[in-house]
């Protein structure tokens, strides 16, 4: 292998580990803040505080027009190709459009409170409570947007910091709000949250590039008119994911409860928090260097592939971790009142195998800007997954909702995998799918075991499951890294 393909492995690794490590803290603070919640709270607390946290960010995708993605693709670009002060004139723009975005989005939701209430509880008890919460969503959005450029101008530094920093401050202060208030403490400790996230995100991004454009929010709306249509296309499958699950745990929550809303969540943050760690470390960086280079479609190909393989040694040995243990893992998080949730897991996270790659393979889609493509297939995917999750909940319970998205993840790979093949001419390569395969034997196997009644032979054979697994991830990382190079440098920068 070339140098210039080991070093772009490196960068990726690089890249991954520096989030990934943001993320493992940012997980340590969710699990803290996880079991605080189960404890005091309990499952039905956990229930209300998810409706709660997924009517304020479906508010937000669907009033922040998209601008968080937007504005990273479009800062990332004008970083790469063009000069400074379009750079300025960019990233002041998109400050302009977030707050007038952030008021939208505020003003909606205390207009709308009474109906939330309605739609998420049934009735009109919790009117106030949405009244309040319209002050996080004003925190968020403009959060959010500062995120934004900071990971357009790729740095990394102090994105990281802001993002661990803000977690470990908004734990440290919200903790006692549950301990003293129970459930009544949801919604103070939400807005507390947001707003500690807040103003550390403005300590660690200041500078020229995080000033407000000197114009009206109608001219800026002009001026940026490419970078909010662009937006609202990207921003369809944020919107559409977030109904999804929105609408979901509603439909949980009318079937059978608050409880299993929050058994549903408890797995739900497994997945896409502890688990999908690696493709959110990974997007961090890939999604603007992606957006970089996808006019020439060979080197974003490439691109493509190298970050998929690495999302593949990275994600099997966690993913056979995860299957081996989910009900110790579940009694560590939480408690043993979610057992229900652990049937959930094991599907779940299997599925998370498929959605490695896939999670690639739809980057190039965005970068590429291809508006009609990314529109059809986030609104047929999230059909799909909305159907599926429904139906399979409605007669086969949590299981069956595991197995829904075990299949769904599936089924999202392969068909990603023939569109960009006609639409770009992208393909992996064969070396790809070998390495892809052998993670199947590693997780397939994994949860095979599970099912062994022998506890000596179940947890003997899992273990040297997660072993061998984990061997493979090193030695294929450091023949395409050269891993321990990487490491003495990562511990020797730390010195």
């Amino acid at each position: 292998m070339d140098k210039a393909s080991n070093k772009s492995y490196s960068d990726i690794l690089k890249a991954t580990t520096l989030f990934g490590g943001v993320k493992v803290f940012g997980i340590l603070i969710s699990m803290a803040r996880s079991k605080v919640i189960a404890l005091l709270i309990g499952a039905e607390g956990m229930g209300i505080t998810s409706l709660f946290l997924s009517t304020i960010n479906l508010f937000q995708v669907f009033t922040n027009f998209g601008l968080d993605k937007s504005g990273v693709k479009e800062i990332a670009h004008a970083a790469e190709n063009l000069g400074e002060n379009q750079l300025l004139e960019k990233s002041n723009l998109l400050m302009k459009l977030v707050r007038g975005t952030a008021l939208l989005g505020g003003v909606s939701m205390l207009a709308l409170s009474p109906f939330l209430s309605k739609i998420a509880f049934g009735d009109y008890s919790y009117t106030l409570s949405f009244v309040w919460l319209s002050i996080s969503l004003l925190f968020l959005h403009v959060t959010n947007g500062r995120l934004a450029v900071l990971q357009g101008l790729r740095r990394h530094k102090e994105l990281a910091k802001a993002n661990v920093v803000g977690n470990f401050l908004a734990l440290v202060f919200t903790v006692p709000l549950y301990y003293f208030f129970g459930i009544d403490a949801i919604v103070p400790a939400i807005i507390l949250a947001t707003f500690i996230t807040l103003i550390v995100t403005y300590r660690y991004s200041v500078g020229n590039y995080f000033k407000t454009a000197k114009v009206s929010f109608v001219k800026a709306y002009l001026a940026g008119s490419g970078m909010v249509r662009l937006g609202m296309v990207l921003s369809i499958s944020a919107i559409l994911t977030m109904l999804s699950s929105y609408l979901l745990q509603v439909f949980i929550s009318f079937q059978d409860g608050t409880e299993f809303v929050g058994f549903y969540n408890a797995g739900y943050i497994i997945l896409n928090s502890y688990l999908g760690l690696i493709f959110n470390a990974m997007a961090t960086d890939y999604f603007p260097r992606l957006s970089s280079v996808a006019g020439q479609i060979e080197k974003a190909s490439l691109l493509v592939f190298q970050q998929a393989h690495i999302a593949l040694l990275l994600v099997t040995p966690i993913i056979v971790f995860f299957i081996a243990f989910a009900p110790f893992i579940i009694k560590v998080l939480y408690s043993g009142e979610f057992n229900p949730t652990i049937d959930f897991l094991k599907w779940g996270i299997l599925g998370m195998f498929f959605k490695a790659t896939s999670f690639c393979i739809g980057y190039l889609i965005i970068a590429k800007g291809d508006s009609k493509l990314f529109v059809r297939t986030v609104v047929s995917f999230n059909i799909l997954l909305l159907s599926m999750n429904l139906g399979s909940y409605y007669f086969f319970g949590l299981e069956g909702l595991g197995i829904s998205l075990f299949v769904y993840f599936f089924i999202h790979f392969v068909t990603l995998s023939i569109i960009t093949y006609y639409r770009y001419g992208f393909y992996l390569p064969r070396s790809f799918y070998k390495a892809q395969f052998l993670g199947i034997i590693f997780c397939g196997g994994a949860f095979a075991v599970t099912f062994l009644e022998n506890e000596l032979y179940k947890y003997g054979l899992l273990i040297l499951l997660l072993i061998c697994s984990m061997t493979v991830s090193i030695l294929q990382l450091h023949k395409k890294t050269n891993l321990l190079q990487f490491v003495k440098e990562f511990f020797n920068k730390r010195k």
